[in-house]
């Protein structure tokens, strides 16, 4: 796989580090996320501090996010991992929705407290493609990126119709202090890239789910 650039956004590297008082106000935010009563078409997530709701995927976004479910499926047909979506990742009082995920299964010994989504640990690969709109992107691009990174996912893949050409990211190595990644490559649509590890490795995201090479 050939890289186009290793740089992490200039605010990929920000910490923030967690006071007995940002735990107070992480349960808060978590008991209102619990109770939130949402309208058909919208989802919430608790992100670096704040309760995120936005509304269900465009055509062109589920058109990707259904073509990474499927071939995930195929991939890990017959063992003892699959790919999950629209189901909280639950982290120490934070919540994502992310649009695809490699887990165990079988779940059931991986849900939280509550039973309101699977703990991050069992997570060992996330796939997020970005919305339209700045502050989604920058929700995408960045804040969720920093947020997965804490929580140890072994590997993230953002599929970004937005930039440029359209590209594709991933992200290896997390940093849980720093809220970074020890590696990041990013390619242009047209490029495969390969999962380097984990229960997906040598799964192959390319122009069967991107789309073709954009002139």
């Amino acid at each position: 796989m050939t890289a186009l650039a290793h740089e992490r956004p200039e605010t990929m590297s920000e910490v923030r580090t967690e006071s007995e008082n940002d735990s107070d106000f992480d349960e808060v935010l978590w008991q209102a996320w619990k109770a939130m009563e949402l309208p058909e078409g919208y989802r919430a997530e608790i992100i670096e501090g704040a309760i995120e709701v936005s509304p269900t995927a465009r055509r062109s976004h589920g058109l990707i996010t259904n073509r990474v479910r499927r071939a995930l499926d195929k991939f890990l047909d017959g063992g003892e991992y699959a790919c999950h979506q629209d189901v909280n990742v639950i982290h120490r009082r934070k919540a994502w929705i992310p649009d695809a995920f490699v887990a165990p299964e079988d779940t059931q010994p991986w849900g939280d407290e509550d039973d309101l989504g699977v703990r991050a640990e069992a997570v060992y690969l996330i796939v997020d493609v970005v919305s339209p709109g700045k502050r989604n992107q920058d929700r995408d691009r960045v804040r969720k990126l920093r947020e997965y990174a804490r929580a140890g996912i072994p590997t993230y893949v953002g599929i970004d119709d937005y930039d440029a050409q359209g590209s594709v990211t991933l992200c290896t190595g997390p940093g849980l202090d720093k809220a970074d990644w020890e590696d990041i490559h990013r390619v242009y649509y047209g490029t495969d890239v390969t999962i380097p590890e984990g229960p997906a490795k040598g799964f192959v995201i390319g122009e069967t789910i991107t789309g073709p090479k954009r002139s």
